[in-house]
């Protein structure tokens, strides 16, 4: 599905983009990504495809907004049956509920329901509309960080099973990993859409790149066979645009740098000296802090900790491989 809309207020933009399966638009707070679904339900002024001129009620689009709208003194049934015409209303909501693994909470409130039970009466009250398209405003926004995994991906699996094209709107890069399809939004245009490994590996520009998580980003200067950073000459391989002289951007991710073992020949290229500044543990693994002539964030596996038995202060090499650096267009700031 083809998507291009102008909206002019709250917030200024155009964009232009396609949802395909369990779509996800990353970009920052304040890009205008709630704006872009509202309007999209018909809820502001906005002009465009799909669906533009019909009003809300004659758009085929379920709408879970961030703080999913339930009613706190309807049981989750009741929620789903609201937007039910017609006979056997309860008996339908109850089905719905059913498809959406719920069937045994459809007594309770709101209240008495977890966020991950939450979005999936909402889930099913958009279903209940037999929508072409879903429509989730920050759907990890109102979720336990100890289960966020764990309820998104059963979200998503559910959503799936539903066969229905869906965007999600977010800031949170662990759903834009799930996603078929992701676009990544800024500064009010589309910077960057396509398969999430393929956006992850090799974002477009710089803010791009940050919006996509990596930590590591520097300033370059390009020459022949790589690029030079804080005097040091880093090799990879060069893409088409790029011409020695010119100046770019760099980037690697912290888990893609690497830590040479001592009982090991260190490789012939891109090795760095410096000390460990700080190391800390961060879920199951390790961040932390490399100062050489580059400074960089490293991200390390817990097992492989456990094998080098790191500590700040210690001095060490660390390796950045070719094939994880990431070159892209853009001045220095």
């Amino acid at each position: 599905m083809e998507v291009h809309y102008r909206i002019r207020k709250p917030i200024a933009l155009e964009v232009r983009f396609r949802i395909q399966g369990f779509t996800v638009l990353l970009g920052e707070s304040g890009v205008g990504k709630t704006t872009l679904l509202k309007a999209l339900a018909g809820l502001v002024p906005a002009e465009g495809r799909p669906y533009g001129g019909l009003p809300p009620e004659r758009r085929p689009v379920g709408y879970l907004p961030q703080d999913l709208a339930l009613f706190p003194h309807m049981t989750a049934w009741e929620n789903v049956a609201f937007p039910l015409r017609g006979g056997n209303r309860k008996e339908r909501a109850l089905a719905l509920l059913n498809r959406v693994g719920l069937l045994e909470h459809a007594h309770k409130r709101p209240n008495q329901l977890s966020g991950g039970q939450k979005q999936r009466v909402a889930l099913a009250r958009a279903l209940a509309r037999n929508p072409e398209i879903l429509l989730l405003d920050e759907p990890t926004s109102a979720l336990d960080p100890l289960t966020k995994d764990q309820v998104l991906g059963e979200l998503v699996e559910l959503i799936r099973r539903e066969g229905i094209p869906t965007l999600a709107v977010s800031h949170d890069p662990i759903l834009a990993r799930m996603a078929d399809w992701l676009v990544v939004m800024g500064s009010g245009t589309i910077l960057q859409e396509g398969p999430p490994e393929e956006v992850y590996s090799a974002p477009s520009q710089l803010l791009a790149a940050r919006l996509l998580g990596y930590e590591n980003l520097f300033p370059a200067c390009i020459e022949p066979g790589g690029v030079e950073v804080n005097r040091v000459h880093l090799r990879l391989s060069l893409p088409p645009w790029a011409q020695p002289g010119d100046t770019a951007w760099v980037g690697i991710r912290a888990e893609e740098v690497i830590v040479v073992r001592q009982d090991r020949p260190p490789p012939l290229e891109n090795i760095l000296e410096g000390v460990l500044v700080s190391l800390h543990p961060e879920g199951l693994a390790y961040r932390g802090v490399f100062q050489g002539s580059i400074r960089l964030q490293i991200l390390l596996p817990r097992h492989v900790q456990a094998r080098l038995n790191l500590h700040p202060g210690q001095r060490l090499q660390v390796v950045l491989k070719p094939h994880y650096l990431h070159l892209m267009p853009g001045q220095m700031d």
